[in-house]
């Protein structure tokens, strides 16, 4: 009878804590509305328990230190974001593909990136939307417009060996390329980018995780080297050397732009 009694009461506890949480913040998947933040403990909401400290993926709202998607948040603002995007035709395919919040969530998945000082955050968040800026015709293209070349090397082959009748051409963001980078990206993020790796010009969210598995693999650590260094990463054998210097220049401007907007000296070391 005393078990009984002990057992109602459980239940009546358990009652009264679920009808105390309200109805947007039973999931604790993170996989929230693209208007909710997901809490520390997993949990979506609006609030500033939500959006606050700990604050996982969406529109977070805590300054906190250091990188991850709180901090890069604060800085990638909504005005910041549709500035770029505002600037592309209205028949751009990544008009309705590129999102703020689906870059905050793949910001989500990479701590480090944008981490350091105040302005180290900065200067790394405006290095990579330049490159993202050239690569895209400001977020308008979400794959290469010249697909004639299917990136097929003998690069990590053994391990990444094209697959017949894909093509590995650049696309998302930072328009990525090479059945080497495809397969990686996809083993690191969870998608068969050999076999499918057309998934990162269909999945909005594949496409911007795929950009910063990339820049996080080859670019993030040169970043203190200057904005040169990053240009050298991302596509310096076209273009660095004198190769293509009215290209450079481009990449520079966009970098030099959004240092500015971000109340950050752009550096040193800007030409490859």
């Amino acid at each position: 009878m005393a078990l009984k009694n002990d057992l109602r009461i459980t239940f009546v506890l358990l009652g009264i804590v679920a009808l105390g949480i309200p109805k947007n913040v039973m999931s604790q998947n993170c996989n929230c509305a693209p208007n909710l933040c997901c809490s520390q403990y997993g949990f979506c909401g609006t609030s500033d328990q939500y959006c606050g400290a700990g604050c996982k993926a969406g529109p977070c709202t805590s300054s906190g230190g250091g990188g991850g998607s709180s901090s890069v948040a604060n800085i990638v603002t909504a005005e910041f974001f549709d500035g770029i995007k505002n600037q592309a035709g209205g028949d751009c395919a990544g008009k309705s593909f590129y999102t703020r919040d689906g870059f905050l969530n793949a910001a989500n998945l990479f701590s480090e990136f944008g981490s350091g000082s105040a302005d180290d955050s900065k200067r790394e968040i405006a290095a990579f939307f330049a490159h993202v800026t050239h690569e895209t015709g400001h977020l308008c293209f979400v794959e290469e417009i010249n697909k004639s070349n299917n990136y097929c090397s003998d690069q990590g082959n053994a391990q990444y060996p094209c697959a017949p009748g894909k093509f590995y051409y650049g696309r998302g963001p930072i328009q990525i390329s090479w059945n080497y980078n495809y397969g990686a990206a996809g083993k690191a993020i969870g998608f068969d980018g050999i076999n499918s790796p057309e998934t990162v010009a269909k999945d909005p969210a594949i496409s911007f995780k795929t950009a910063l598995w990339f820049w996080m693999t080859k670019v993030h650590l040169v970043v203190n080297q200057g904005f040169g260094a990053t240009i050298q990463e991302v596509n310096g054998n076209l273009e660095c050397n004198g190769k293509q210097p009215q290209t450079v220049r481009t990449r520079i401007g966009y970098y030099t732009d959004y240092c500015q907007k971000f109340g950050v000296p752009p550096g040193e070391n800007l030409y490859c």
